[in-house]
Parts: C-alpha cells; structure tokens; sequence
C-alpha cells in the first residue's frame, strides 16, 4: 500500500521556488527506494494599471509605449503551477508548468493553456534536461506579488544543459540561442561556471558565462559575463537579496530587456537589483526592492521598483499587496501598478 505523507519539503532546492516561499507536497512512498511528491500552487492576481506603458500579467524586462496614459483591470490565475518529483534511489526526475502558455481569451472561457517550465533528470552530480541556467541564483529573487519582481535586473533563463556539481562550485554546457542575430547556425553551447559561497548567514554567488554569438552565417562574435548575487540574513528572519551582473550578459539577464546582438555587435550592459524582506511578525512580512539595467549598444534604461506585504491566514494560505512603478526612461514612458494576490500551496 502507498503510505502517503504530507510534507514541507524543499523540492530540488531553489527549482520549485520562484521568489522565495517553499511549495509544500505530498509525498508517496512507493517502496525503500521509489517516491513520488506533487507539489504547486493556485494563485490569483487581480492587478490594476496605469500609465503609457501598456498594461501585462506582471513586468518582464521591456513594455508597449502607449500614445497616452491609460487604465487597465484585470484578474488572471495564470500564474499556478503544478509539479511531480519522482525519485528512485539516487535518480531524481521532476517536472513542473505553468498556466502561461497563452491561447485563452476573456469572452468565454478563460481556457488557457499549459506551459513547460521544468524538466530534468538528475543522478548523483549531473543533471540533464531543462531548468533554471547555472548562472542564476535563485535564492536571490525578491519576493513579489507580480511574477518575479524587478526581471530588469535579474538573471532569469530557464535552458536545456547538462550541468556537473561538485560540491559549491557547478558547470554547465547550455543550449545556446544568439538573440538579435542568427541562431540557425548556433553550433557551440553557453558555458558557464558557478561557485557559491555558503554558511549559516546567507550565500552568495560568483558565476562567469562564455558564449559564442552568430551575426550571420560568416560572422560570429564573443560574449562573456559575469555574475554575482546572494541572499543575506540580517535581523531576526529579516534577509536582504542582491543581483549585479555585467558584460555580455544579453538574454541571460532582463527578460527581454535587452538582445544578444544589435546591428551585428554585442550588447554590453550592467544590470542589479536589491531587495529587503522585513517580518513585522510570524505570519506577516514586507520586502521593498528595485531593480535596473542600461546598456551600451540600444541606449536601454529600465528600472522597475515596488513594495507590498503578505500575511499568511495558514501555513499554506496567503495572500499580499504590492505597489510599483515600471519605467523606460529612454522612451519616456512608465506605469504604476496595484496587485492583490491570494496564493494556496499544495
């Protein structure tokens, strides 16, 4: 008989997280040696905006300038997750999506539909298969009512590699992609290394990438960047959490904020961002974060900045505030945002 049980587990440490909370699970026992947990969240955000850059689900790194100023509501649950993690002695196999595949409307329905996000194999120290890119550090995400927070200045791909641990240092060979450029004739992967500092007062990361950036079929150019972010315990439960990542970084960085390639040369940009998370008690909590990132060759500056408070009514219910402002000061455009967001974990 399966033996079930029902755990707060963190699944494949910081790939089950977004901006920061555990999912909780339920675990099967399937035998000694075989389990299986499924794990997510339903989450609902009901989001008002305002401004000339037009309104979407949550900020990614660039936006639609508007002619004028306008308003927008709207409630969507896109953001829910569902995820299995399978284990068998020291193999681990996970999967997870989202809602954020697009394809529904608002007349009818409201059908959306599901999206990939996650799917790997790992066995002992190498893990293939799709995830977050090793030059992240997801334990240095703010924690935010809109999808991920300030994505201007954080490093966020998720990419199909096969990555190698040993201990704090990892190194990976990811599917390369030259945005702005040809990737028809990407035949070299991303290279990247890791190393994270850790101990009881937080971690943090220095991460190095290498790329090989196809103009055209004749022409290719040289990418490298670099990393470096954590998280740091403060007061009490309090931590503060920082991203500063620079050269070129391209489409590791900004959420489309900025291109690999513009006119045949690399980007060159700096990107960060900082967020304090404050416990007003044991079942409330605020963070206040901001985030940038200009660059050289597109005259790029976009910043993104909010604030919000969540309180837990249980352990797995929850739901929080936030207001902010997103900008692109080179278009002279911005928007200011109110969300509400209820979130139950599995």
């Amino acid at each position: 008989m399966f033996k079930l049980q029902k755990s707060k587990l963190l699944l494949a440490a910081g790939l089950l997280t977004m901006a920061g909370g555990a999912s909780a699970g339920y675990t099967f026992d399937l035998s000694d040696d075989d389990k299986i947990t499924f794990g997510g969240y339903i989450k609902a955000d009901a989001r008002y905006v305002s401004g000339n850059i037009a309104a979407t689900d949550y900020w990614y790194g660039g936006g639609t300038v508007l002619d004028n100023d306008q308003s927008n509501f709207g409630i969507a649950v896109n953001e829910t997750r569902f995820n299995t993690k399978y284990v068998h002695g020291d193999v681990t196999g996970f999967i997870e999506m989202d809602f954020y595949g697009g394809g529904g409307n608002e007349i009818i329905s409201n059908s959306v539909h599901p999206r990939l996000r996650h799917a790997f194999i790992k066995y002992k120290n190498v893990t293939v298969g799709q995830t977050w890119t090793t030059f992240m550090n997801t334990s240095a995400l703010a924690e935010t009512a809109d999808f991920a927070g300030p994505m201007v200045g954080a490093a966020f791909v998720r990419n199909t590699q096969v990555r190698y641990t040993m201990g704090n240092f990892q190194v990976s060979l990811e599917n390369p992609e030259s945005y702005g450029g040809d990737p028809t004739q990407d035949s070299v992967p991303d290279v990247i290394g890791k190393y994270t500092f850790k101990g009881d007062w937080g971690n943090v990361s220095v991460a190095g990438l290498f790329r090989q950036l196809n103009v055209d079929a004749d022409t290719s150019e040289t990418g490298v960047g670099y990393s470096v972010a954590g998280r740091i315990k403060t007061f009490d439960k309090d931590d503060f959490r920082f991203q500063l990542h620079g050269g070129n970084t391209g489409r590791y960085v900004g959420v489309a904020a900025q291109k690999d390639l513009i006119n045949g040369e690399v980007e060159t940009s700096v990107s960060y961002m900082a967020a304090y998370r404050h416990y007003w008690s044991d079942t409330t909590r605020s963070s206040v974060f901001y985030g940038n990132i200009t660059t050289d060759e597109s005259d790029i500056d976009h910043t993104h900045w909010g604030v919000n408070v969540f309180k837990n009514i249980t352990p797995k219910l929850s739901y929080g505030v936030e207001f902010g402002n997103f900008e692109m000061a080179e278009v002279d455009a911005d928007s200011n945002y109110a969300q509400l967001s209820v979130k139950y974990a599995l």
